[in-house]
């Protein structure tokens, strides 16, 4: 390896997410040396063109690893569990998207435009966590108005695309809407009911408190990210019949008074931030629009009317993009431009 190229290995390379991170490497021109494209045994055979050139998916083995500086993981979580300390121990830096690393504390859980300088704890375990895709996009939204006024309080709900259950949840939503469209009965594999033309108040399991994974994954990764346990965050997850891009209403209660004027003016230098708000035109944030987007797009900014000193957003993004792939790629970037 050359000191300008690293090179690179991407696990479950032929995911949604892993192909994302293979177009979005090429598209931002990361300083790839070499090459290597992982994938569990029902990938084998297949390839993927990276910069104009075929590449093998390989095998995921625990050989996988060697003369390897980034690993970039989006496997299942018992996937990275096992691997990741593999790669570590071969020397790479691993940037996980799964959910396995995100709470533990010695590994840091890092959005580029929120906590970048929590990329120089790598060096603790080899590992840097990326977070859940709905969690990403409202810290980018709300870490700014953290910053100036500080956040009392939290109240999302998210109205999330079927793509964040992957490709067979894409599957199943179009081959449902399909068969209702003729008149035909529906097959229900991804999700325990259908999804086309419905909304399920479910994303992941159910926990003993009530609320789902998904939605407790958004209460402790805010207050890892923001570092600060005493913000309270309620969440309620819901997946809707939309391919992708995420939607979130978030409702917050600030710790100092701000206007949405202000708001809109604050969030309109804020990087990985569009504002998207001329109700007067009925400009706002929709989800199609997202899709291939780098940003999260910011509108309905409003006064909580109901409180002194609350605001509500309108937040959405492209979940497979920003959500996933392209963090885990700036998260990358800024890794070798500052802490190599």
């Amino acid at each position: 390896m050359s000191s300008d190229k690293f090179n690179v290995a991407v696990v479950g390379a032929t995911g949604l997410v892993g192909q994302e991170i293979v177009s979005i490497l090429e598209e931002r021109s990361f300083p790839v040396g070499n090459l290597r494209l992982l994938a569990s045994e029902r990938s084998a055979g297949t390839s993927m063109e990276f910069k104009g050139q075929n590449y093998d998916v390989e095998i995921l083995c625990e050989d996988s690893f060697k003369d390897i500086d980034i690993g970039l993981f989006s496997p299942g979580g018992s996937v990275s569990a096992k691997y990741a300390p593999m790669a570590v121990d071969a020397g790479a830096v691993v940037i996980d998207n799964t959910s396995h690393f995100r709470m533990d504390p010695d590994i840091p859980l890092v959005v580029p435009e929120v906590n970048p300088e929590e990329i120089a704890r790598f060096k603790n375990k080899g590992i840097i966590a990326n977070p859940n895709c709905s969690t990403i996009q409202m810290v980018v939204a709300l870490k700014p108005i953290y910053d100036e006024v500080g956040i009392k309080r939290i109240i999302v709900s998210t109205y999330q695309a079927v793509s964040g259950a992957g490709k067979d949840a894409i599957d199943e939503l179009h081959d449902q809407t399909v068969a209702i469209l003729n008149q035909q009965a529906v097959d229900c594999n991804a999700f325990p009911y259908q999804i086309a033309f419905n909304c399920l108040p479910q994303i992941d399991s159910f926990l003993e408190n009530g609320y789902t994974k998904e939605e407790m994954k958004m209460v402790n990764e805010t207050r890892k990210i923001f570092g600060d346990d005493s913000i309270k965050v309620t969440a309620t997850t819901v997946r809707v019949p939309v391919f992708f891009g995420h939607s979130e209403s978030i409702n917050i209660e600030t710790e100092d008074k701000i206007t949405a004027d202000e708001v809109k003016k604050l969030l309109s230098n804020a990087p990985g931030v569009q504002v998207v708000d001329d109700t007067k035109a009925l400009f706002y944030p929709l989800a199609i629009e997202s899709a291939g987007r780098d940003a999260v797009m910011v509108g309905r900014i409003r006064e909580d009317e109901s409180i002194d000193k609350g605001l509500n957003l309108w937040v959405v993004a492209d979940n497979v993009r920003k959500g996933a792939a392209l963090n885990a790629v700036q998260i990358a970037e800024t890794l070798i431009k500052e802490h190599w």
